[in-house]
């Protein structure tokens, strides 16, 4: 079957869970190899076996250089080439400016901002000979305010500044830099994250998730909360061939959220 990222190969970081998984599953549903990149050695490899031949799992903590360089370059030991990054990884940042520690700023800076930066620079290291897509996962709390917490919507911000500085300055390697900012896409990072996730029942987290997608379609123009599958929808867009007019952006995806500040009447009131 023809898809639209036959014969790419792609890194996806944070992708044992949430958004990374659900972009896994579609790369590969569109003919893509993936290297899952995660935490998490059970649930990875899990996935790995379930999307057989076409993914391979490496475990990595993205807030360390040598280990994004480290899968940057599994990627073409293994396959020979890499054509896009997907820099998903990713958590909530604790920190409001009366009260953040050194450490909150510290761990959220090097996980949020860290980890793009050097996914970008290892990235662009192996692509400058073919060109690629680079994909960073940003934030509506980078452009709005309320959309999260000061230290999380800094760093998002940063994100989105970087997506357009890189895009500018690789662009003429023929590697095209853009970001994707989610808003009311339900997902486990809202009671805590994947780590948080796989603490609980399948059945908790599925409570939860309902419950969750409830309330965040009432603060969408469209009348439902995002999916996980709504941004891995966009990520194939902007690694395929479809995009390729596309450099320096950020990719807003939330249902008009960013729009307005919104919130549907409840039936009956």
């Amino acid at each position: 079957m023809s898809g639209r990222l036959n014969g790419k190969v792609a890194v996806i970081t944070g992708a044992t869970s949430g958004i990374g998984e659900a972009t896994a599953r579609r790369f590969v549903a569109e003919g893509a190899r993936v290297i899952i990149a995660g935490r998490s050695e059970e649930r990875g490899q899990a996935l790995a076996r379930e999307l057989r031949e076409q993914a391979f799992f490496l475990r990595a903590d993205v807030m360390h250089e040598a280990q994004v360089a480290a899968l940057i370059d599994a990627a073409v030991a293994r396959y020979g080439q890499l054509d896009c990054l997907f820099n998903n990884a990713g958590a909530a940042a604790p920190g409001e400016l009366d009260s953040i520690t050194e450490e909150q700023f510290d761990h959220g800076m090097r996980l949020l901002v860290g980890s793009v930066m050097f996914g970008i620079k290892h990235a662009a290291r192996v692509m400058q000979s073919r060109g690629g897509a680079i994909i960073n996962n940003s934030s509506v709390a980078a452009h709005r305010l309320g959309q999260g917490g000061t230290l999380y919507s800094a760093a998002k911000a940063a994100v989105s500044h970087i997506t357009r500085i890189a895009g500018a300055k690789l662009g003429p390697n023929g590697i095209r830099v853009n970001a994707i900012s989610p808003g009311a896409i339900a997902t486990p990072i809202f009671w805590g994250g994947s780590a948080k996730a796989q603490t609980l029942s399948a059945e908790d987290n599925a409570r939860k998730l309902a419950k969750l997608e409830v309330n965040l379609a009432r603060a969408t123009p469209l009348p439902r909360s995002g999916t996980a599958d709504d941004i891995a929808h966009a990520a194939v867009f902007l690694a395929s061939d479809e995009g390729s007019f596309i450099n320096a952006h950020d990719l807003v995806v939330d249902g008009g959220r960013i729009a307005q500040f919104f919130e549907r009447q409840q039936p009956g009131t």
